[in-house]
């Protein structure tokens, strides 16, 4: 940038020498050194503070990592890489024999003590119905206390059977119904490498793909701490995308985050030592893109360089803007592999 601006005023003083017919010697040549250096230094200082400027800026995006919940060989994987998929849509599919067997013995299980509760529950409401009706006739009970609490106590754990044996139906229905995997959200899976006939196993580790959210994306800047400090939510923002030449993308402040990576704590044994701490750390600042970005081939992870445009010294923001569009020209000369 101060490349720029001193290569700006080189031209400006050799056209102005030019024109006016300014003679060259020893105290033009001074004036000017000394004036470029002071013009140059109070516009880099008043529109870095005012119009704050980054390199570091990327789209991020957010991933989930696919493990299966049940273990078993996966029959079928209908998706490919990178396709555009729905929430719900089918990843893959394990052999679901062993569940289906563990679900149809749950459910008839559960058809057992249905029964079971059923029986025994009309058995206790016939003692204890006619020893009820028997006190208010003021006859003799016709059974005795003992084994009205035993009918009781034979459905109450009838009962509980019963709830034991829903709860296990529900489980090996719900294992039953994660030996298909849905795609959690809109988005697609990305390096795709599981086959039928591979296993899949419940472990935290062993991801099988790795799935890509794309309504979950958004644009953060880097800034230096004391960049911000006059940015607020809704200033205007341009962005120059690397893999964009010439370009330049309007936005949005939409979050001006109060939090810096390097001063996060976390609950542990050990007390914080501050001479681990490596870096000042950096301020961000999320971008919306207004611009429609569907033209260009733009992915996510891609950087850019951000210039945010404030309310202040506004005149100062015409020269931030054309060092911004000068920087992304230069992105139209690139050497790999010459």
């Amino acid at each position: 940038m101060e490349l720029l601006l001193a290569l700006i005023y080189v031209s400006f003083c050799y056209v102005i020498f030019k024109v006016f017919r300014i003679p060259v010697n020893q105290w033009s040549l001074a004036t000017a050194t000394l004036g470029g250096i002071i013009g140059i230094a109070a516009i880099l200082l008043f529109m870095n503070y005012n119009h704050p400027f980054t390199k570091q800026a990327r789209i991020y995006f957010v991933t989930t990592p696919i493990i299966a919940d049940v273990k078993g060989r996966v029959l079928e994987v209908p998706v490919e890489a990178n396709q555009q998929l729905k929430q719900g849509d089918v990843l893959f599919k394990i052999d679901p024999t062993i569940y289906q067997a563990e679900a149809d013995s749950a459910k008839a299980q559960v058809a057992e003590a249905v029964a079971n509760r059923d029986r025994t529950k009309q058995a206790f409401e016939r003692y204890d119905s006619g020893n009820r009706n028997a006190l208010k006739e003021g006859k003799n009970l016709p059974y005795a206390e003992i084994d009205v609490e035993n009918r009781r106590g034979t459905y109450l754990a009838a009962e509980a059977s019963y709830e034991s044996a829903l709860a296990k139906q529900r489980e090996a229905d719900f294992n039953l119904a994660q030996t298909t995997v849905r795609a959690p959200a809109a988005g697609y899976v990305t390096q795709l490498g599981l086959r039928p006939g591979m296993m899949a196993v419940p472990l935290p580790l062993r991801p099988v793909m790795t799935f890509v959210h794309t309504d979950d994306r958004y644009l953060a800047a880097a800034f230096q701490q004391n960049a911000l400090q006059r940015v607020k939510v809704g200033d205007a923002a341009e962005i120059a995308f690397d893999a964009v030449p010439g370009q330049i993308f309007k936005g949005k402040v939409t979050t001006v985050i109060d939090a810096i990576a390097q001063g996060q704590v976390q609950a542990g044994g050990l007390l914080l030592d501050p001479e681990q701490i490596k870096g000042e750390g950096r301020a961000l600042a999320l971008i919306g893109i207004t611009d429609d970005l569907s033209k260009y081939q733009i992915p996510m992870g891609s950087a850019a360089q951000v210039a945010l445009i404030t309310h202040h010294f506004h005149h100062l923001s015409l020269i931030r803007r054309i060092l911004l569009r000068m920087m992304s020209w230069k992105n139209f000369v690139y050497l790999e592999a010459h």
